[in-house]
């Protein structure tokens, strides 16, 4: 699984704590059903998909219904064994159990929801085509792209360089860490090592983010400042930290903050965004992209549809809807340069 829970290919899975603080949002089902599709689909007028985004969300999202209709001329485009088949198979890495905003069961107890399957579930209605949903385990994704079951993975996979030898990407979303503090905290990152001397960062251990934390502690040792590292067992205890003053920030992945922030908006610690940063560094916008099989003619089309979406203001408000507006990119590009094999 990627930085959060979704590997990213170089960061470690998230705790199961974020996955407690979903409230009851844990174990997904092996596939969706066309009877769970039902409920973040409904009849539409002809040629269009009404889709509810953050639908069954249990409070990480806000549900918005969006109609989309069909482009004809980007179906065009899709392979005929795809086109003629009716269906978008959307592979999704989400077992043993999902992670909020990205990925998890809803409210229902069955139907997956998350940023990341309402994503292929609009793609899909662009498309014209049916979303068959296949949740695996991060590993068995893969190999689901790899045998032709999955057409596309959506499941928060980065677009790294390595991956390129196997797989074409058709990029949607910024790849982004961020730094977490209280509200009633000054402080904001301004994406130097400099912003963070003298405070006390917590961080989870064997992830990207600790490697480029570890980069700017040097740095600042070099200049004679001083950054202090913590580390936690998990994320309760470290937002506990944060909420004793114990830490300075919580530097994690962008979509796990986004999420905790909402979770905390009414209790008597909010917090807030003090800042991101890539996810590949300070010289490459790290990015997560649909993912489908080298050469299989999906990628322009999956593009386009990401691109008629940003166009027509569906794109902004899913992200609106998931609190994910700030790792919007302006356009879906087809294998953009990504995290070199160096940093992957």
């Amino acid at each position: 699984m990627s930085s959060t829970v979704f590997r990213r290919a170089r960061l470690v899975p998230a705790s199961a704590a974020l996955i407690a603080l979903a409230g009851g949002l844990t174990a997904c089902a092996s596939s969706t059903t066309a009877k769970t599709e039902t409920a973040v689909a409904a009849a539409a007028p002809a040629g269009s998909t009404i889709v509810s985004v953050g639908a069954l969300a249990n409070g990480a999202a806000t549900e918005a219904k969006l109609t989309v209709a069909q482009s004809d001329t980007i179906r065009a485009e899709l392979p005929a064994s795809v086109r003629s088949s009716g269906e978008l198979t959307i592979g999704l890495g989400l077992l043993p159990a999902g992670s909020a905003p990205l990925g998890f069961t809803g409210s229902d107890q069955k139907t997956l929801t998350g940023s990341e399957p309402d994503l292929g579930r609009l793609v899909a209605a662009v498309l014209g085509l049916k979303p068959v949903l296949n949740n695996a385990t991060w590993d068995n994704l893969f190999v689901g792209i790899d045998s032709g079951r999955n057409d596309v993975g959506f499941s928060n996979i980065t677009d790294t360089e390595q991956r390129k030898t196997k797989y074409d990407f058709a990029s949607y979303r910024q790849d982004n860490v961020g730094f977490e503090v209280l509200k009633s905290s000054s402080w904001t990152f301004d994406g130097t090592a400099e912003s963070l001397a003298g405070k006390t960062v917590a961080v989870g251990a064997g992830t990207n983010q600790e490697k480029i934390l570890e980069k700017w502690q040097s740095q600042l040792k070099a200049e004679g400042k001083t950054l202090t590292i913590k580390y936690f067992p998990d994320n309760n205890s470290t937002y506990l930290a944060l909420d004793s003053g114990k830490i300075d920030t919580y530097f994690e992945p962008n979509p796990e903050l986004a999420y905790h922030v909402t979770q905390t908006a009414r209790t008597n610690t909010p917090t807030r965004s003090a800042g991101k940063f890539s996810g590949a560094g300070a010289s490459l916008q790290g990015l997560i992209a649909a993912t489908t099989k080298k050469g299989d003619g999906l990628a322009k089309p999956l593009a386009d549809a990401v691109n008629y979406l940003i166009k027509n203001g569906d794109y902004a408000k899913w992200l609106a809807a998931w609190n994910l507006s700030d790792e919007a990119v302006p356009t879906s590009q087809v294998n953009p340069p990504g995290l070199p094999v160096t940093n992957s």
